[in-house]
């Protein structure tokens, strides 16, 4: 729950806390129990999820050659790795020279260009030999034009007022599936459960999840869950009910578009306000959102995160590692990707300077040696703290155990002197300068987008 300490602002919103189903051993390597208080297997607790670009990774493109890069990412931190799209792409109207990710033409399938089946399978033993846990994107609410679906189950599609097949929005590679059809809900189901048996993948991220029914999404995680536990990411943050029993996790989008708006000028702290108001809404008990400052979308269409958030930057992704959520790293962030990848083409991340690593790997000490940020139930709810600078500093609060976090940020391109009352006092060291820092705070001077995190173990 979300408190703001200030007769100002009374805000409660609900802590995030993570849905899954019960899960049963079938033998896997690591722990298969579940969390009897979450639902959610323990290694996803304190988890940061790392996005896989696979094409863009190497010169290659291939799982062999990504594979290099485990003890790496091992190194930096992550947790879980979300592969985009691995199967075959269709040829019918593709875009570009590659064609989408997001066009599958094989749900069974591998795309040739990335290896075959066993040099995924290669890519997944040897990351769980590193503790590291590996997601793939799932394109459940459309095909590719060339899936042999299309022409075998033509009534597995949606249909137009003169019963033709028809592609969602503008995304003319591909056709809009109808989950009126038990067929097609039973097909889909069961090449979700081939890639957990026969790949031991750890889950999935589920592309536009909204627009596929939820009693789909639930009966689908029932039968996963039978076999392991899996975690699942929603590419939604509209649809609630998605979090009740299917989904640990949705997208913060919301969260993202106000660091953006206050990162530009547009908007201010108080803004943000309304977000923590509104956000037991948007997020029942047992789930919580990914946060981030960039994905695949946002980096392709909308802009670098330095594009969009300037010399804010490094401000918005501490934020994202500091908020109740699990926080997220595009590929290529670690080495200050500073361009938009092309989205149809090969167009190759540059990794000859790895020096954003470092602020990273410090993030990920950080949530990981402070219980109080940990993911869902497992941290801390954040106890707003109200600042007599409300439209340009952020101040709060979370506690687990005998571990407390205390979080101050100076949103504004401004140099700003602050106070606030809290109910701690002393002096702390920032975690990341180790300057020291007064608690509660008298005039305290921040610099145009300077934060200051301190970590108090009782």
């Amino acid at each position: 729950m979300f408190r703001l300490k200030s007769p100002i602002y009374l805000l409660s919103v609900l802590l995030l806390m993570v849905s899954c189903g019960p899960g049963q051993n079938k033998g896997q390597a690591e722990t298969r129990a579940l969390d009897d208080k979450a639902r959610l297997a323990p290694w996803a607790y304190n988890a940061v999820i790392y996005e896989v670009n696979l094409r863009q990774y190497t010169p290659e493109g291939t799982f062999e050659a990504f594979s290099n890069h485990l003890p790496r990412l091992k190194d930096l931190g992550v947790d879980i790795l979300w592969l985009m799209p691995i199967h075959p792409i269709g040829e019918e109207n593709r875009k570009g020279t590659l064609g989408s990710y997001y066009s599958i033409r094989d749900y069974k399938g591998v795309n040739p260009e990335y290896g075959t089946i066993d040099d995924f399978r290669a890519l997944v033993t040897k990351a769980h030999e590193l503790g590291l846990k590996v997601i793939i994107d799932w394109v459940a609410n459309h095909s590719s034009w060339d899936n042999a679906w299309v022409f075998e189950h033509p009534d597995w599609y949606a249909k137009d007022s003169l019963g033709n097949m028809y592609a969602p929005f503008d995304w003319t590679d591909v056709v809009q599936f109808d989950y009126s059809n038990q067929g097609l809900r039973d097909a889909m189901k069961e090449a979700m459960i081939y890639w957990v048996r026969e790949a031991d993948i750890d889950g999935f991220r589920c592309d536009v999840a909204g627009m596929v029914p939820v009693d789909f999404w639930e009966s689908a995680r029932e039968a996963l869950d039978s076999i392991k536990p899996v975690f699942m990411l929603a590419e939604d943050e509209d649809v609630s009910a998605l979090l009740e029993k299917a989904f640990n996790s949705n997208y913060g989008w919301s969260f993202h578009h106000h660091m953006n708006k206050i990162a530009q000028g547009s908007e201010k702290v108080s803004d943000l306000m309304t977000w923590f108001a509104n956000y037991s809404t948007k997020v029942p008990e047992e789930a919580f959102q990914m946060h981030f400052t960039s994905n695949h979308d946002e980096n392709s269409w909308n802009g670098t995160a330095f594009e969009r958030m300037g010399k804010a930057y490094k401000t918005m992704a501490v934020l994202t590692f500091t908020v109740e959520g699990m926080p997220l790293i595009y590929s290529g962030q670690e080495a200050g990707l500073n361009r938009r990848l092309e989205f149809f083409e090969k167009d190759q991340i540059d990794w000859s300077d790895l020096s954003m690593s470092t602020f990273y790997k410090e993030l990920i000490r950080l949530k990981k040696e402070n219980e109080a940020l940990w993911n869902g139930n497992h941290g801390g709810k954040i106890e707003l703290i109200a600042t007599d600078r409300p439209e340009e500093v952020l101040m709060f609060t979370r506690r687990s155990g005998s571990n407390q976090v205390v979080a101050v940020f100076n949103l504004s391109g401004n140099e700003v002197e602050v106070s606030a009352e809290t109910t701690i006092s002393g002096q702390y060291p920032d975690f990341f300068t180790g300057n020291i820092v007064s608690l509660p705070l008298k005039g305290f001077s921040l610099n145009p987008w300077e934060y200051r995190i301190i970590s108090i173990q009782e």
